[in-house]
């Protein structure tokens, strides 16, 4: 499959290395995500050295990364000899580069796991060896927190050396569908509710064959690449694994709440804070307030929610039914999954929308903020405002298969004067998502009223 997107980290790439100054490049991000895969595209018509570093001695990374040198510059005698140290690297490396060349240092982690004092080793590189010479030096890692810990944070020896740093995300979906240009929305808004926005999960989706037996073959087997693909990123990551996977399982089965989180896994509360921190710093978790909160992280109206698309799915279908898939019933799981299914669809169909909101927002206003609202019993689906002009849009997003009349958008504007926000003077605008589409008195009431429709992703004229 062809290399789909990451135009601006590649465009970002490129300018750095057309300047003249030596350049230290930190990319990062989850596993799988395509680091990798974009520093390949990025490097393919560039002189480069690229060194993977492995769960190995410091030993023999440094015979990998002497041959690989010794490779670049045609020196036999590196590849034979080998470089003994660290110092030895940088010392070589001031000697010989004479052009703009780049240095790829993947899975750094893996170098700071073996010797604790790499950071200031490379800090020690870089400031007396590097700095004054063409290299374009790039550290790349999957371990989110040891990257900022040992580069990115101010206490990192690293801190301050890096000239420019690129944190890889997951694709929004409006990018996951170039992965299957030929599938119907609805379909690639079911494969974007297991494998969300990861390139490398998606890869694994053969658009060719139906939705049951991609996740037959990739999930749902001991052996299939995912079925495992959590528990492996939780002990490969984080300490006590077992923890985090409690808390996580907690939070799949909608404790959203730190109470609710202490009562279902029985950790004591303070510990629980410390573990939510991390999980949200890996990007796995994300804690939700109310859109309209003014000091979010203050409010006692937070509650946590699986940000890791995947880990939703595996969490709510894949570990409550381990025993039934390790016994061979596969088809029976499926069946489990297939009953409430569609409800994870709906929701990622909010997303989605949120996604539309802000690629039309020329038709309302420039969004400052967005996201839902909800206050005891009444929730809003989209709340998007513009402060410094008073605008505030509505927004209701329903999958189902009936199609959404006035009831619904009028309910939408019962809801929206529970919202204080700039009350007396905001503008308000209203919008409706709908995957059936609309009754005929809903679409003249929308052309009367000027609220915008869409159908799953498509803008509906009002003329």
């Amino acid at each position: 499959m062809e290399f789909i997107d990451r135009e601006r980290e590649l465009n970002a790439l490129e300018k750095f290395c057309g300047k003249k100054e030596s350049q230290f490049i930190v990319i990062y991000g989850k596993r799988r995500i395509g680091k990798t895969e974009l520093i390949k595209q990025f490097i393919k018509k560039i002189p480069h050295i690229y060194f993977l570093a492995q769960k190995i001695n410091e030993y023999e990374n440094l015979k990998i990364l002497s041959r690989k040198t010794g490779e670049f510059f045609n020196d036999d005698i590196l590849i034979r000899k080998g470089f003994e140290n660290w110092q030895w690297v940088f010392e070589y490396l001031k000697t010989h580069l004479k052009q703009r060349t780049v240095l790829v240092i993947d899975e750094f982690p893996y170098l700071a796991e073996t010797n604790k004092g790499i950071s200031s080793i490379f800090q020690h590189g870089w400031d007396e060896y590097l700095r004054n010479t063409p290299v374009f030096l790039i550290l790349c890692g999957s371990s989110i927190s040891m990257m900022e810990e040992e580069v990115l944070s101010y206490k990192a020896p690293l801190y301050g050396r890096r000239t420019g740093q690129i944190f890889l995300k997951p694709f929004p979906f409006v990018m996951t569908r170039k992965f299957f240009p030929l599938l119907s929305f609805s379909r690639c808004l079911e494969i974007y509710s297991i494998a969300g926005g990861n390139p490398s999960y998606l890869k694994r989706f053969n658009s060719r064959i139906s939705l049951d037996r991609n996740i037959k073959e990739n999930i749902l087997q001991p052996e299939a690449f995912l079925y495992n693909e959590v528990e492996f990123i939780l002990r490969e990551g984080l300490r006590e694994p077992r923890n985090y996977l409690a808390i996580l399982k907690a939070i799949a089965l909608s404790r959203n709440k730190v109470s609710e989180i202490v009562n279902e896994t029985a950790l004591p509360k303070s510990m629980l804070h410390k573990y939510l921190f991390v999980l949200e710093d890996l990007h796995i978790l994300q804690k939700e307030v109310p859109v309209t909160e003014k000091n979010p992280l203050k409010s006692r109206k937070g509650i946590y929610k699986l940000q890791d698309q995947f880990f939703k799915f595996w969490f709510r279908y894949v570990l409550p039914n381990k025993g039934n898939i390790e016994e061979g019933m596969v088809d029976f799981v499926l069946k489990q999954i297939k009953k409430n299914f569609n409800l994870l669809v709906a929701e990622n169909y909010e997303r989605v929308a949120i996604e539309m909101v802000k690629k039309y927002e020329k038709i309302f206003f420039p969004v400052n903020k967005i996201g839902r609202w909800w206050d005891r019993n009444e929730e809003i689906d989209i709340v998007a405002f513009n402060e410094e002009e008073s605008k505030i849009l509505f927004g209701e997003v329903k999958w189902s298969n009936k199609a959404v009349g006035t009831n619904i958008y009028e309910d939408l504007k019962r809801k929206s004067q529970k919202l204080e926000w700039n009350k007396e003077n905001r503008k308000e605008y209203f919008c409706l998502f709908s995957k059936s589409g609309f009754t005929e008195n809903m679409k003249q009431l929308a052309k009367e009223e000027n609220v915008i429709l869409f159908h799953k992703d498509k803008l509906l004229k009002s003329s």
